[in-house]
């Protein structure tokens, strides 16, 4: 998943913010433009009402690539990756709730002029333009979906 840094984050308001999705992670990977992070779990996601739609409770780690702003990082280092919550309700929209949304309407449409197994089929194919279009609009995505990338403090 590439989304864009925010250029220069509030430390400050993002740490005491509570209207934000955090996971703590570690700098896998450093590029000229990319910093790739590995997500480790979380513990915040028990309380969350969105996990199990978010994907990050059930999974030991996962990785994400952001854009590096030129900040200065190095491998192994700690770092938070913060999200403001109604972005995550966004994400969960474009990805679970448009999509079924679409495919029970064309399955619906379908069935009026097709038989049921031929409108299960039309209404499952329906998603893969859907999908690409949201592949191809990935820096459009990026630009909304801004993750902001913190230094871990160490107590």
């Amino acid at each position: 998943m590439n989304v864009k840094d925010m250029k220069e984050p509030d430390i400050h308001s993002l740490m005491t913010d509570h209207h934000s999705i955090r996971h703590v992670g570690t700098v896998s990977k450093i590029s000229e433009n990319t910093v790739t992070v590995r997500l480790n779990g979380n513990l915040n996601c028990s309380g969350c009402s969105t996990k199990s739609a978010c994907g990050m409770a059930e999974s030991e780690s996962k990785e994400i690539e952001l854009q590096n702003q030129g900040n200065t990082y190095k491998i192994n280092e700690s770092v938070e990756l913060v999200l403001e919550k109604n972005l995550g309700l966004k994400a969960v929209i474009w990805a679970y709730i448009f999509p079924f949304i679409l495919m029970l309407s064309t399955l619906l449409i379908a069935m009026a002029f097709f038989s049921e197994p031929f409108s299960g089929l039309i209404a499952l194919l329906v998603l893969i333009p859907y999908f690409a279009v949201l592949y191809f609009s990935k820096n459009i995505f990026g630009r909304v979906f801004k993750i902001s990338l913190i230094k871990h403090l160490s107590a």
